[in-house]
């Protein structure tokens, strides 16, 4: 019943960040807030609902590795797998800003993580742990990222408008109901999923660490892999990239940090690999910018993205034998 509980779990999960994404998208339509903001927000932060409700969720239950796998895990196939299936799907070009700052900004949240679960601050008395007041840094810098998200927004800096459509006109009860929902439906699906995940790990005999960075990291990334493959089919390739840079700085900054001033992270060794792997990726990207077609991540780079995924899985497995 667990396992059943725990695929059931990621249905639900994904349903709930929509409720909530359509919801949260009306009500704001309804007070004039205009389309763009909203996708730069709101659509952003429902992407990352799954991975934020199932770290809060696993890290009060104690369950740390599980929390920093899945939001490790998910940044590490959001590029490799997901941009590399979008650009197989359509050659996806990359916008100026995107390169010159949002790339850029994901590398320095990383190392950030790095740099703080290494290190013994005056301020720390637990080795390898992410403490309450680096989560609090962790978050200021999203507060940073968040202003500069609406610099954007009000300068117009993004590229055409997209083709994606206007959330549906909807009362104000209606769409506070479907936010209710979209909550209700976050909690039991990520509660389903950490137990079911735990449950996996204990009968397997496998680390909580593995089963988040692959089964829990890809499955929290869904909304993230439907969002870009469908743009870059539709060839609305500034949301296929876009979407999935911006939540993994969503990912680390606002999640991590959230959970970690919640409650304190502990990291284990392995992590070091992981979060590596997270750098390794991200800098993947520049790196196809560099080697191909300007401000474009070709096919070529897609199936190399995947390959490079494929390796790291069969790394992860290899390496909890």
């Amino acid at each position: 019943m667990t396992i059943v509980l725990f695929v059931i779990g990621f249905v639900i999960l994904i349903k709930g960040a929509d409720l909530l994404v359509k919801g949260a998208s009306a009500i704001a339509s309804h007070y004039g807030i205009s389309q763009m903001v909203i996708g730069l927000t709101i659509v952003s932060f429902g992407t990352s609902m799954p991975e934020l409700f199932v770290s809060l969720l696993a890290s009060i239950d104690g369950n740390t590795e599980l929390a920093v796998g899945n939001v490790l895990g998910s940044n590490i196939a959001n590029i490799l797998l997901i941009l590399g299936l979008s650009a197989i799907i359509f050659p996806l070009p990359i916008r100026n800003n995107t390169v010159l700052s949002e790339i850029p900004f994901s590398i320095i949240a990383v190392l950030s993580i790095g740099f703080f679960v290494n290190s013994m601050l005056p301020f720390e008395s637990t080795p390898n742990q992410l403490s309450r007041v680096e989560g609090a840094i962790l978050l200021f810098f999203f507060i940073l990222f968040m202003v500069y998200v609406f610099y954007i927004a009000r300068t117009g800096m993004e590229l055409e408008e997209t083709n994606s459509a206007k959330p549906e006109s909807t009362n104000f009860y209606k769409a506070a109901g479907l936010i209710l929902l979209g909550c209700v439906a976050l909690f039991l699906g990520g509660k389903w999923i950490v137990d079911g995940a735990i449950y996996i790990a204990e009968y397997f005999d496998l680390s909580q660490s593995l089963i988040g960075l692959t089964i829990v990291g890809v499955g929290t990334s869904l909304p993230e892999l439907a969002t870009s493959a469908v743009a870059a089919y539709k060839k609305n390739t500034d949301i296929a990239v876009g979407n999935v840079v911006g939540s993994n700085i969503f990912n680390i900054l606002w999640i991590l940090g959230l959970s970690s001033v919640i409650k304190p992270l502990d990291f284990i060794p392995a992590n070091n690999a992981d979060i590596l792997m997270v750098l390794i990726a991200s800098s993947l990207l520049i790196v196809a910018l560099a080697i191909g077609k300007r401000n474009h991540i070709d096919r070529f780079n897609g199936v190399f993205f995947i390959l490079i995924y494929a390796a790291y899985v069969v790394y992860l497995v290899y390496n909890q034998g």
